[in-house]
């Protein structure tokens, strides 16, 4: 990304020292130290400034932890479970039984890929009706057995090809809003990347929902947004749109639209996956201590309580 061009620059200039030195049986120690402390302050004072649209592009980054990450650093003993039992198995939503903390829960999520194949195999993290319908599957499995429900949601949005909208893309989606809205089991959400428009929301009907602090969370695209509003998709425009659509994690903790921000290290989530995860999992066990002890009728009404105080209107 170009504003993490000075911290690339840094970071190769500390490895060719490191390779130096390697190569010349040398001692950099005094060398290196100065040069990694100044690394660490410049990814905090580059992070700590980031406009909008350089928050969306942090948030689109494949370098980010993705949901099948948080399942090996934040949990174990998973075990994915497939298919709508319906259509076919939709490989960009990944869910299944896990343990967290030594309690059973069930984790549900958006799956992107790093690489070309991988975005193929997960069409980039755009779910069809299949994918909705067996992440609502496994919602209703979960309150069966009276097990939390965890979701992950890194979308784009919900895939608008022929074949979804003719399988009932719109029909899946607000029947997860539906039934998410009354799940007798507390749910989690959280943000972990790009939330983007309803194939977002079909996950993030839930007791609590949060976002990892370089996330966003919008109806639509910046793209889409400048297109719309200006007819330009130009950069000025796309910088605008992501100021006016408030969908920044402060911005939408202002809102109430989303209830906690989960801090990321210097650099953001990509520069260290492991103190991403550790942070994440300290909030994932408070919420679950607050949600554990309400009744399933308290925690549906709350639920709903929580959803219609969001926004304002005037008769």
């Amino acid at each position: 990304m170009e504003f993490e061009k000075p911290i690339a620059e840094l970071e190769k200039q500390i490895d060719e020292l490191k390779k130096m030195a390697d190569d010349r049986s040398l001692d950099v120690t005094n060398e290196i130290e100065p040069l990694e402390k100044k690394l660490g302050e410049l990814r905090a004072d580059i992070y700590k400034s980031l406009t909008p649209l350089q928050r969306v592009q942090v948030a689109r980054s494949n370098r980010r932890p993705l949901t099948e990450d948080y399942l090996r650093l934040c949990f174990t003993d998973f075990i994915e479970l497939h298919g709508d039992r319906a259509f076919r198995e939709d490989a960009a939503i990944m869910g299944g039984w896990a343990r967290l903390d030594g309690e059973t829960v069930m984790v549900i999520g958006h799956q992107r890929g790093r690489d070309t194949k991988e975005n193929l195999r997960r069409n980039f993290g755009m779910p069809h009706p299949e994918g909705y319908r067996k992440a609502l599957r496994l919602m209703k499995l979960a309150e069966k057995f009276h097990v939390p429900v965890i979701t992950f949601i890194d979308t784009p949005g919900a895939w608008p090809g022929l074949g979804a909208e003719e399988r009932g893309q719109s029909e899946a989606i607000a029947r997860n809003l539906f039934e998410m809205s009354r799940l007798e089991t507390p749910i989690i959400a959280t943000v972990i990347g790009e939330g983007g428009s309803g194939g977002a929301l079909a996950l993030g009907v839930a007791d609590r929902v949060n976002m990892l602090e370089n996330s966003v969370y919008s109806v639509i695209s910046v793209e889409g947004a400048a297109a719309i509003l200006w007819k330009d998709g130009k950069l000025e425009n796309r910088e605008r749109a992501a100021s006016a659509l408030r969908i920044t994690a402060p911005d939408l903790l202002e809102l109430k639209v989303i209830d906690a921000i989960v801090p990321e290290p210097p650099g953001g989530a990509h520069a260290n996956h492991e103190a991403t995860a550790q942070a994440l999992q300290k909030v994932l066990l408070e919420q679950l201590d607050e949600l554990r002890g309400l009744k399933p009728d308290k925690l549906v009404r709350r639920r709903r309580e929580k959803f219609l105080r969001i926004g304002q209107f005037v008769e």
